[in-house]
């Protein structure tokens, strides 16, 4: 008798065993394929400067939907998202506004390229009126009493801004009217608000599907500025998906990509 219920308790710890050990394989295949999943579920951030804010999500798009890819955008001027890659921003692409600024984070040992140029920018004075064509003379109006631009210290539309004020004498006599924007994303929200009479953008912004045909727009003299040659590099922060940076990276250069960047209104990279 003895023996026998021996054995039972024998057998049944067995079997409690082998359930125990049953549900921890599942367990373990479980964990695996979740971190399986994960792996292949790549995500790229993406530091933005705010002049590519419309162009950057349509350039996202098509490379997500070639490459399968997932992109976080993070929209600021090139100044801010430089000194957020310096203090450790886990970012893996830099698109910024201009050679400047990537250079900094090339020089800073932060990038595995120096950058090159995937597209030219362009300057526009724009006002949300319908009223009149915007022109340089008319910030001197009265009736203007606002003159939004970004930030120069910060942003290079900002600065190419302060150039073509300073190469047409204007600077000295509307510079109290001059309202600043941390990046032209907010310089934008000045102007459609109304909190600006006027203002200046880059060329994208007013050729983007959500504000084309909003106000009136008018390029400015591309001589008047040094050019807005905007520069990207791959990041080489500890953990950063390189792979997947160099491929937008690549893609960035290829023609499916410039004939975006051209109907936004850059200017080709050649």
């Amino acid at each position: 008798m003895l023996s026998l219920i021996l054995y039972l308790k024998m057998h049944n710890s067995f079997k409690i065993v082998n359930r125990l050990l049953v549900v921890l394989t599942v367990l373990g295949i479980s964990m695996l394929l979740i971190t399986c999943k994960q792996k292949s579920e790549t995500v790229l951030s993406i530091a933005t400067a705010a002049n590519m804010q419309f162009a950057i999500h349509e350039l996202a798009a098509d490379f997500t939907a070639k490459t399968g890819v997932k992109c976080q955008i993070v929209i600021s001027s090139s100044g801010k998202l430089t000194a957020q890659i310096k203090e450790g921003a886990p970012y893996d692409i830099f698109v910024a506004a201009d050679l400047t600024y990537p250079q900094a984070v090339y020089d800073a040992g932060m990038a595995i390229n120096p950058p090159k140029i995937y597209a030219y920018g362009k300057l526009v004075l724009w006002s949300y009126s319908d009223e009149s064509l915007p022109i340089l003379r008319m910030l001197t109006s009265a009736s203007i009493q606002h003159i939004a631009l970004a930030n120069p210290e910060t942003a290079p539309y900002g600065s190419a801004a302060i150039s073509v004020l300073k190469s047409q004498h204007l600077y000295d006599s509307i510079s109290h009217k001059l309202v600043y924007g941390e990046s032209i994303a907010q310089t934008n929200q000045f102007i459609t608000s109304g909190a600006a009479e006027i203002g200046f953008t880059a060329l994208a912004v007013v050729k983007s599907p959500a504000l084309k045909n909003k106000g009136n727009w008018a390029i400015i003299d591309e001589k008047l500025y040094d050019p807005i040659a905007q520069g990207v590099v791959v990041l080489n922060r500890e953990g950063a998906n390189l792979n997947a940076a160099a491929a937008f990276y690549d893609y960035l250069f290829s023609p499916e990509a410039q004939k975006i960047l051209s109907d936004f209104g850059y200017s080709g990279n050649e």
